[in-house]
């Protein structure tokens, strides 16, 4: 049995790692923010400490006599007008749990970075360390690739291991905002136009599954799917009654139309069109020591959207 320490506990990556580390016996001591928050994790029998994510005197506590940490807490938020929050919680924090861990003597610290944070030069698929491409598309973007560039650099100064896990979009139960908000809303028929795109996206359990082995084997794991082509037309049989999809071109968009009315005539001509997806990337493959059964992602999809009962899935 080993003892860990999580942060971001009781969000939707911590909470199934949580889950995890104790179904295998681990000893859990969780960072709260609140009080609500060290209430969730105390019913659940998890040692707390209180503080911010940015607190390292509060993590070094926390993290006393443990032999891995898990630092899961992040921000992200789309379209923020400011981006503070999310720099103190993704860059700060990232360099915080560092020095933190080096400072209680934790043999490895798992850092939760972003698959965002890997960069695709034109025609390439990225690996792990594949650079950036040096522009972002987003707050988020930005700062998860700072507070990863930023974490690493506090490992070589302090002597810490860290290794790090770069998820794409988590999906599964329990997510209903970010992509996941989307994804609902798609499917409730709120969203009536979408992009034809690609979408990158790992299942809850996998994302798991790769914290847990790049814990014990000390390599970095990109978790995002390779093939995930009719994922959301899969769905389609399982949308409310009249559900009927308006896809928009790459290029089209409402907010270049100079008229709303413009924009309905627009979809009149181009529906229905069903949305087809593809996503990309390395899921670990040609590494045998991060090799197992990706969860199927129509499925992923169909439990995030709380249709699995339905579907049988």
């Amino acid at each position: 049995m080993a003892r860990a320490f999580v942060t971001g506990g009781t969000g939707v990556i911590g909470t199934a790692l949580v889950t995890a580390l104790l179904a295998r016996g681990d000893e859990v001591v969780g960072l709260a923010r609140s009080d609500a928050s060290a209430q969730t994790l105390r019913e659940r029998g998890i040692e707390t400490v209180h503080g911010e994510t940015w607190d390292q005197e509060a993590m070094t506590g926390g993290m006393q006599g443990c032999d891995i940490a898990f630092h899961v807490a992040g921000v992200n938020s789309l379209c923020v007008t400011d981006p503070a929050p999310m720099e103190h919680a993704n860059v700060d924090g990232a360099v915080a749990a560092v020095r933190a861990a080096a400072a209680a003597g934790v043999r490895r610290l798992v850092h939760t970075s972003s698959a965002a944070t890997i960069g695709e030069p034109a025609g390439t698929i990225g690996t792990e360390w594949t650079k950036p491409r040096g522009w972002f598309l987003s707050t988020y973007e930005r700062t998860k690739t700072e507070g990863e560039d930023a974490a690493l650099q506090a490992a070589r100064e302090t002597g810490q291991d860290i290794v790090c896990v770069n998820p794409s979009s988590v999906q599964g139960p329990g997510r209903a905002s970010g992509t996941g908000r989307f994804l609902l809303a798609f499917l409730d028929g709120r969203l009536k136009v979408f992009v034809n795109t690609h979408v990158s996206l790992v299942d809850i359990g996998d994302c798991v599954e790769g914290h847990l082995l790049a814990a014990e084997r000390g390599k970095r794991v990109l978790l995002v799917e390779v093939d995930a082509k009719g994922n959301l037309t899969a769905l389609f049989e399982h949308a409310p009654v009249g559900f009927d999809p308006v896809e928009v071109y790459p290029g089209v968009y409402a907010m270049q139309m100079q008229t709303e009315a413009s924009l309905r005539e627009y979809l009149k001509l181009h529906r229905p069109i069903y949305q087809k997806t593809a996503a990309y990337g390395h899921f670990g493959r040609e590494d045998p020591d991060f090799t197992w059964e990706a969860t199927d992602k129509a499925a992923t999809l169909r439990e995030a959207a709380g249709l699995g009962a339905a579907v049988g899935a």
